[in-house]
């Protein structure tokens, strides 16, 4: 299994940001995880149907995000987090490939778990990458508890596709399918519920998450594009056969 369960934007000022997010996407927070202070971070979770988006903030300069809006020239696209059944034999794949994992974290609470790993950026490229394993597969801690309570589809109702703009696209379309264990088809990643697409970089940005497709609840939206923290949001109906269900 490889699902596409969540992704992160960054930005220097998370309020502002977030109640746009929240108003035009009609979401609304279902977490902040105290411990991201130690990491010098300010943060929301925003669930998706049953995936989630995430914002965070730099709370000084001198910290992981904060070098990256630097780096980037603002704020954008940061993290990718794709959930596995066997994260034990994606570490050893890493370690024989020589993909470095530079945090691996886990968190445990009542009859729920999870556990994420972190591969080097400069081994991957374009955002930080996160294979994570939940137990119970439909959980996620990384969100608390009771996330899906917060799970609104009142406009949106799920993440299909992420772009990844690259100054060559092939090249890091090939890291990130070594690093994911999938292979890459014409600069494309096939995930078991979306898809990672690797484009050319054109805004003078350099490498970087750029862009994600959402489905539509209301099917007359399909086409829509929202640009907010740097990162555009492009809504779509379903591309796989889940459609009929609709």
């Amino acid at each position: 299994m490889m699902r596409l369960r969540q992704i992160a934007l960054v930005t220097p000022e998370l309020r502002g940001v977030e109640r746009e997010v929240c108003d035009q996407l009609g979401l609304e927070v279902c977490y902040r995880d105290p411990g991201l202070s130690h990491f010098g971070l300010r943060h929301g979770l925003y669930p998706i149907g049953n995936q989630l988006l995430e914002i965070v903030a730099p709370k000084h300069p001198d910290t992981t995000a904060g070098r990256f809006i630097e780096r980037r020239g603002g704020e954008g696209g940061y993290m990718v987090l794709l959930q596995t059944d066997d994260l034990d034999q994606h570490k050893r794949r890493l370690e024989q490939d020589g993909i470095r994992i530079v945090h691996d974290g886990k968190v445990t609470e009542r009859n729920a778990s999870i556990q994420g790993i972190h591969l080097h950026p400069k081994d991957v490229g374009g955002a930080i990458l996160s294979l994570d394993k939940a137990d119970p597969k439909e959980s996620w801690l990384w969100a608390g508890q009771d996330w899906q309570y917060h799970s609104l589809n009142g406009i949106v109702k799920g993440i299909v596709a992420v772009d990844i703009q690259a100054v060559d696209p092939v090249e890091m379309a090939k890291r990130w399918a070594n690093a994911i264990g999938r292979p890459a088809n014409e600069s494309v990643i096939e995930l078991d519920d979306a898809k990672i697409r690797f484009v050319e970089a054109i805004d003078g940005r350099g490498d970087g998450l750029t862009a994600a497709d959402l489905v539509a609840t209301d099917r007359n939206r399909a086409g829509e594009t929202l640009r907010v923290c740097g990162f555009q949001f492009k809504f779509c109906l379903l591309y796989t056969s889940d459609a009929d269900d609709e």
